[in-house]
């Protein structure tokens, strides 16, 4: 596959900038690095982006995630006894807004969530999932390829 647009140069960097801008907010929310590691992980999965898969696992093992609960995300649902009930409900959020053709975010879902987190954390969730959602399409989009 031959690479497309290269969004951080020629191919619309001020969107590419905004997009960044977004990461920079979710540096800063109050929901944890291994949650975020989580989101962007799944989400990716779902997507079938390599490339963000690739990065965000690295990512991930750097920040001290164990590598067996990275290989069980994909089928987190039969290996619950290796997620916390918070992680689930992240999970289950990321899923459904991940794939929101499907049903949407169920109230089910959100209330379950609502058990963990408050009104800002859970919105702090959905945005880090509608970003990393957007990163995976940009790099499937733009065949963006991994560097060895």
């Amino acid at each position: 596959m031959q690479e497309r647009i290269d969004f951080t140069g020629t191919g619309q960097p001020k969107a590419f900038k905004a997009l960044l801008g977004l990461e920079a907010y979710l540096v800063q929310t109050s929901i944890s690095k291994t949650l975020k590691d989580l989101i962007k992980i799944r989400a990716s999965y779902i997507n079938g982006c390599a490339y963000c898969i690739d990065m965000h696992t690295k990512e991930a093992i750097h920040n001290g995630e164990k590598i067996q609960r990275i290989f069980l995300i994909a089928s987190w649902r039969e290996a619950t006894k290796f997620f916390t009930e918070e992680e689930q409900a992240v999970l289950t959020i990321t899923e459904e807004i991940t794939l929101i053709h499907q049903q949407g975010l169920t109230d089910a879902t959100y209330e379950r969530a609502r058990r963990f987190f408050n009104e800002d954390q859970i919105a702090e969730i959905i945005m880090a999932i509608v970003t990393i959602n957007a990163w995976n399409r940009i790099a499937i989009s733009t065949h963006h390829q991994i560097e060895d």
